[in-house]
C-alpha cells in the first residue's frame, strides 16, 4: 500500500488491505521529506490551538462580549462550535479508511460529518413535522414555505402547435430542467464507484420502477413517456454510464508508479504530481459476482436496495419538509452522500471478497445504513397524511408477484445447489 506517492505500484486484483500507519510515516519521512510533515502526528499542537479558538470564540476570558448575543444567537454559535470540535477530534483522532487519496484525514473528517448528519436526522425524527419545517429554517431562510406541486406528465405531447413561446415546450422545458445534469453527473459518479455496468443499467431500471411505483404520491414521478423512458434511461443514464465506464477503464488501464512530489525533476512534474494526489492511489477492480450464489445474489441486491432508497429518500424528504431542488440544502446532502458513498462501496466489496469466516462491515458501511434507515423513518413519520392517493391494484400485484418470484427464485436455486452437493457425496 502507498501512501502520498511513495512506493511503487502497479494495479492488481487482490482485495483492498488497510494500511499500516506507523510504517507508512516511517516511510514518508525517508523518501519524500517535501510531504512528511503532513503525516506527523501533532494532535498536541492541534488541541492547544483549538483551544485557543475556543477562547477567542466563546469569550470565555471576556463575559461581556458572549453577554451581547441573544438566546437564539448563542444557541446557534454553541451548536456550531460543538459540531466543529467534534469534526476536529474525528480529523485527528478517528480510525483511518481503506482509502489514503488525498490524507487519510480527510476521510476521517468524512466519517466525523456522517456522524453529525445521523446525529441531526435522529433529533429531527423526534420532532413533529411542523416544528421539523420550521427547524429547516435554521439550516437556510428560505426553507419552511410550503412549495408548489410540480408535474412533468401533465401534458405529454411532444409537438404543441398552439403554444407561442415554442411547438416543443414540453420537450424544452424538461431538456433544460435541473434534474437533467443531476442524472448525468450522478451515473457517472455511480459508475466510477460500482464498476460494474450491469449492475449500473438494473440499478437505472430499477430507480425508473420506482418512479413508476411511487408516482401516484409524488408529483416529481408522474412524467411522459418519453420523459422517463428516452431522456433518463437511453440519454441521460446512458451517457453517465458510458462517461463514468470510460473514466474506469482509463484508470483501471493505467500504470501506478508513484514517485514523490520532491523527487519530481521539473517544476510541470511537481504540479502534476500534486494534482495526482487527489486521483486514487492504486485501482481495485470491484468483482460483485451476483451469479456466485443465492447468497451473493442477496449481498449484491441489497446494495441495489440501498442505493434506491437513498435516491428515494432525496426525493420524499424534500416533499414531507418543503425543501426545494435547487435549495442548497440538497446539494450539500448530495455531496456528502457522494463523500459518504465512496469509502462505503471500498469496504462493502472487500467485505464481499473477504473470505474469513468471521468479518464485519466497516465504519462507514454502518453509517451509510444507518443514515439510509433514519431517513426513511422520517419519510414515512413525515409522510403520514399527505398521500390520501393509494397504489394503483396493479401495482400492488405486480410487486406481490416479483416478490413472491423472488423467493421462489431463490429457493429454488438454493435447492439445486443443495442437489449438486448431495450428488458430488455419493
Amino acid at each position: 500500500m502507498e501512501v502520498n506517492g511513495l512506493s511503487n505500484m502497479r494495479t492488481t486484483n487482490d482485495t483492498i488491505q488497510k494500511p499500516n500507519c506507523a510504517k507508512l510515516h516511517a516511510d514518508i519521512g525517508e523518501f519524500d521529506p517535501w510531504t512528511a510533515w503532513a503525516y506527523k502526528p501533532r494532535t498536541i499542537s492541534m488541541l492547544l490551538i483549538g483551544a485557543c479558538l475556543l477562547i477567542w470564540a466563546s469569550g470565555a476570558l471576556d463575559p461581556t462580549s458572549a453577554a451581547s448575543y441573544d438566546c437564539v444567537t448563542s444557541v446557534k454559535r454553541g451548536i456550531w462550535a460543538m459540531i466543529a470540535v467534534f469534526l476536529a477530534y474525528c480529523l485527528l483522532q478517528a480510525p483511518s479508511t481503506v482509502l489514503i487519496r488525498p490524507h487519510p484525514a480527510v476521510w476521517r473528517l468524512v466519517h466525523g460529518m456522517a456522524v453529525v448528519y445521523l446525529v441531526a436526522l435522529t433529533f429531527l425524527l423526534f420532532q413533529n413535522r411542523d416544528d421539523a419545517r420550521a427547524f429547516m429554517k435554521f439550516l437556510h431562510p428560505d426553507l419552511g414555505v410550503e412549495l408548489p406541486e410540480r408535474s412533468y406528465g401533465a401534458d405529454c405531447r411532444i409537438y404543441v402547435p398552439e403554444n407561442p413561446k415554442s411547438r416543443f415546450i414540453n420537450v424544452y422545458e424538461t431538456l433544460f430542467d435541473e434534474f437533467v445534469l443531476a442524472h448525468i453527473f450522478g451515473w457517472w459518479g455511480k459508475a466510477i464507484m460500482i464498476r460494474n455496468e450491469p449492475l449500473l443499467w438494473v440499478l437505472s431500471i430499477g430507480f425508473e420502477l420506482m418512479e413508476l411505483t411511487f408516482r401516484h404520491m409524488l408529483p416529481n414521478f408522474n412524467e411522459c413517456w418519453w420523459d422517463s423512458i428516452i431522456l433518463d434511461v437511453l440519454l441521460c443514464n446512458w451517457f453517465g454510464i458510458w462517461a463514468g465506464m470510460r473514466t474506469v477503464r482509463y484508470f483501471d488501464g493505467k500504470t501506478y508508479e508513484w514517485v514523490g512530489i520532491s523527487r519530481q525533476p521539473s517544476v510541470f512534474g511537481k504540479v502534476k504530481r500534486t494534482l495526482g494526489q487527489f486521483t486514487p492511489a492504486q485501482w481495485d477492480k470491484d468483482e460483485w459476482h451476483p451469479l456466485q450464489g443465492p447468497w451473493r445474489f442477496i449481498q449484491v441486491s441489497s446494495l441495489c436496495v440501498v442505493f434506491m432508497t437513498v435516491e428515494l429518500n432525496t426525493f420524499f424528504l424534500k416533499f414531507c419538509l418543503w425543501v426545494p431542488p435547487r435549495n442548497p440544502v440538497v446539494v450539500y446532502r448530495l455531496i456528502l452522500w457522494w463523500l459518504i458513498a465512496i469509502p462505503t462501496i471500498r469496504e462493502y466489496n472487500s467485505y464481499l471478497q473477504d473470505r474469513k469466516p468471521v468479518k464485519k462491515v466497516g465504519a462507514f458501511c454502518w453509517l451509510s445504513l444507518a443514515i439510509c434507515i433514519v431517513e426513511l423513518l422520517i419519510c414515512i413519520k413525515f409522510g403520514h397524511g399527505l398521500f390520501p392517493n393509494p397504489m394503483p391494484s396493479w401495482l400492488v400485484l405486480f410487486w406481490t408477484t416479483a416478490g413472491v418470484s423472488f423467493v421462489v427464485f431463490l429457493l429454488g436455486w438454493t435447492w439445486q445447489i443443495h442437489r449438486t452437493l448431495l450428488k458430488k457425496r455419493q
